[in-house]
């Protein structure tokens, strides 16, 4: 489905390249302050525009259709809307017969049995995260005093990003990166063991992102190669402050009220300039993809703010479960 949360319940309506995408909230308390300028900020993080990024240029600032009244939310469910301008979906005519490869056309040529919109990469699009990260700017205000920062630290696997992003351009190739993302101010006490814990209702809003492969929370995959004795956050207050902080500020499920911290993995950007060779349903044999269009050389570029609306997304459904 696409819809995530019990109480601040966010739904994600549209397709890349049809009238418009959104996000339709439920659950958003009464009385805090909104308006089209208040999203401003993160939604031009997100955009396009720096090296690297796609030639496509949308406005991105949302209608807001419902739930504010006078710049002050009501209680009603909030829809935001994003119109869709500047399209070319003739790149994308050949996608339902010559799917292409690390991308979601065949399986949704297969589970929507051809009636799935193939443009642009339709309902599956990174496109929709817009509405995403719009969500996440109002989830932020529910949750202050907390804060979230993230931040790309690597792309293909080197720190000097300016540099990795040219050369994958010059190679008419794409490349992945890596998010530091971090959470201060969160108290202790949030999140539920197991099934809810803080871990897993991030992990589930963050997946929700397209192109993310991994999240590790603190010391992640690290902690399977030390020692109990050097992996323990040994506490040095009664407030709880830890020594060291290999759990990532989490214990049990439970924000431990240290500095939260994860890591975020995302892939390649799939459509690339180079030729692929891959399967065509339309002759039933291996041919060579040559995919047109506008595309990311490395979209984790635009992802921190997109992480971190997601995350802010899960904090807010347990901060209101309270």
């Amino acid at each position: 489905m696409n819809s995530f949360g019990k109480i601040f319940k966010v739904t994600l309506f549209g397709e890349s390249h049809g009238v418009c995408v959104g996000v339709v909230i439920n659950g958003c308390p009464e009385g805090i302050r909104l308006d089209e300028q208040f999203f401003a900020h993160d939604l031009s993080r997100r955009k396009s525009g720096v090296t690297g990024t796609t030639m496509r240029n949308e406005i991105d600032l949302p209608d807001i259709i419902s739930g504010v009244y006078n710049g002050f939310t009501t209680g009603a469910p909030i829809s935001l809307l994003f119109r869709n301008q500047d399209v070319n979906s003739s790149d994308y005519m050949q996608i339902n017969h010559f799917p292409r490869p690390a991308h979601a056309d065949f399986v949704a040529l297969k589970k929507y049995c051809g009636f799935a919109d193939p443009r642009g990469g339709g309902h599956f699009s990174g496109r929709l995260t817009v509405a995403l990260t719009a969500a996440g700017v109002i989830a932020k205000e529910i949750i202050k005093p907390a804060q979230i920062t993230a931040e790309l630290i690597e792309a293909n696997g080197s720190i000097d990003i300016k540099k990795q992003v040219k050369k994958a351009a010059q190679q008419k190739d794409s490349i992945g990166g890596l998010i530091d993302c971090r959470i201060t101010k969160l108290p202790v006490g949030e999140g539920e063991p197991f099934f809810d814990g803080l871990e897993s209702v991030i992990s589930h809003t963050v997946f929700a992102i397209p192109g993310i492969k991994a999240i590790a929370f603190g010391s992640g995959f690290r902690a399977a190669s030390m020692k109990g004795s050097k992996h323990n956050d040994m506490i040095i207050n009664e407030i709880g402050t830890t020594k060291t902080n290999h759990a990532g500020g989490i214990n049990g499920g439970i924000s431990n009220g240290n500095e939260i911290y994860f890591l975020v993995a995302v892939k390649p950007t799939p459509s690339i300039g180079l030729p692929q060779h891959t399967f065509n349903f339309s002759t039933k044999m291996m041919d060579i993809l040559y995919i047109e269009g506008r595309h990311d050389v490395c979209f984790a570029l635009r992802i921190p703010p997109v992480v971190e609306a997601a995350t802010a997304i899960a904090l807010a459904d347990l901060w209101l479960r309270k």
